[in-house]
């Protein structure tokens, strides 16, 4: 038994995007390596929206996308006010995430990613 052919994710990416980004290329490839499924949970979204941005057809947040991908493909960092050097998507991730009072560490990111934070990409207030 075979199975199913394996996905060329760099070929989609070179058919779909005249001059792919860095990012894109780094995506297609954590593709190759992992499965879409497991790349698109490391970057926090759906398998879908991988595939749509590996073809150049995502009509949501790309550049959400591509910070995400830096940061968990690419090793970009930031530092965050609140806890320091961390990976780009980890930082994503956390501004994501909805109020809860289950620790004081998670209240204050809460407040922190919303006030001024220079790599917040939420609205303040």
């Amino acid at each position: 038994m075979t199975g199913r052919p394996r996905t060329d994710f760099l070929a989609r990416v070179r058919e779909s995007w005249p001059d792919p980004p860095d990012w894109v290329v780094a995506l297609a490839e954590a593709c190759t390596s992992k499965t879409q499924g497991e790349v698109a949970r490391l970057i926090g979204y759906s398998p879908s929206a991988v595939s749509a941005t590996l073809a150049n057809k995502y009509t949501g947040d790309v550049a959400e996308i591509a910070e995400r991908t830096r940061g968990a493909f690419l090793g970009q960092h930031v530092v965050c006010p609140r806890k320091g050097r961390m990976r780009r998507d980890v930082c994503m991730a956390w501004q994501a995430k909805p109020f809860a009072q289950t620790s004081s560490d998670r209240v204050a990111m809460f407040h922190a990613c919303r006030s001024g934070c220079p790599h917040s990409r939420l609205k303040e207030g």
